[in-house]
């Protein structure tokens, strides 16, 4: 079960394809300023911490979080469009760096993974009091997504103000996505997607066991870097068991806030057909929409307004948005 595009995606030419809606967001760093921020520092339980760019709003709307994807962070392309879109529609934005992201490295000793929503939980809940006070709409992208799914499912993610959420291009089925990615049709991206998976595993050295950060380097494939690295690091016996314990089935009935989870259909990275596998019926909050076009993370279309991601989260969750008071 899938929801129709409420409005139909159109690409904006010449990125007219998926893998040119993709690409868009590495060949043209034409994303608008966010603007002025504060940095903030969000302590988590086991001494880490992240860091977040905090652009106040007037407090009178919910306090939009962004999350970002895989070996990204607060300064990619797609984070700082997004920042812009909902600043100018007055709400606070919270662009939110996960473990080993080059903003929170500092204070980071292990890096993210997908089934690590606990993290997102205490950076949340460690939010000052101005920033939760109107409520939150947190938006996960990609990785950061399934990431962000995985902290709804948990039991703490209820003592919290979410008031709705919402995933673009998020893998929720890992193992298909992992297959994708290394596909003969994907060589580019699988190489220099590795590359930036081992140079974020370069940066935690220090604090990383010698043989998980030689797995890290020598992998050939992102199975290998997950099944060597990743999965260790974070307790799963390897990347089948990991990939298995962080997909959406395992906890898809137990988020209880609105969440829009939104792909598309010529993603070259996270196949549709893994949301069309889904039974979205087990939980009535959780909804897929599956887009026309866009990419991965692309979804640049004719309006210079943000991105028809952008617009069309904002369209499904207008009624979270209203000005309080």
């Amino acid at each position: 079960m899938t929801v129709d595009d409420p409005v139909p995606f159109r690409p904006r030419p010449p990125w007219l394809t998926g893998d040119l809606q993709t690409i868009r967001n590495m060949l043209r760093r034409d994303a608008p300023d966010p603007g002025p921020f504060v940095r903030l520092w969000l302590d988590l339980p086991d001494g880490d911490a992240l860091a977040a760019a905090w652009h106040a709003g007037d407090g009178s709307r919910p306090s939009v979080v962004l999350i970002h994807g895989l070996t990204g962070c607060e300064d990619s392309q797609y984070m700082r469009r997004s920042a812009a879109f909902w600043r100018v529609r007055g709400h606070g934005v919270v662009r939110l760096n996960l473990r080993g992201s080059a903003p929170s490295l500092a204070r980071s000793t292990r890096p993210y993974h997908a089934a690590a929503g606990g993290d997102i939980v205490a950076a949340l809940a460690a939010l000052p009091e101005a920033v939760r006070r109107p409520g939150l709409i947190v938006i996960g992208v990609s990785l950061g997504g399934t990431q962000l799914l995985n902290a709804l499912g948990r039991d703490e993610a209820r003592t919290l103000p979410i008031i709705a959420a919402a995933t673009i291009c998020a893998p929720v089925l890992l193992a298909p996505v992992a297959r994708r990615i290394m596909a003969p049709r994907n060589a580019l991206y699988h190489r220099w997607l590795l590359r930036q998976m081992q140079r974020e595993a370069e940066a935690l050295a220090p604090h990383l066991p010698a043989r998980l950060l030689a797995a890290a380097r020598s992998a050939g494939t992102v199975y290998a870097f997950d099944d060597g690295y990743v999965a260790p690091l974070a307790g799963f016996t390897g990347a089948e068991d990991y990939y298995a314990r962080a997909s959406l089935p395992r906890y898809l009935d137990r988020i209880a806030v609105p969440t829009l989870c939104l792909t598309a259909a010529d993603d070259p990275w996270v196949p549709a057909d893994t949301y069309r596998a889904l039974d979205w019926r087990t939980n009535p909050q959780v909804a897929p929409l599956i887009a026309s076009g866009g990419g991965h993370v692309g979804f640049h279309d004719r309006m210079r307004d943000g991105t028809w991601a952008d617009r069309t989260i904002a369209a499904r969750l207008s009624v979270h948005l209203r000005v309080s008071g």
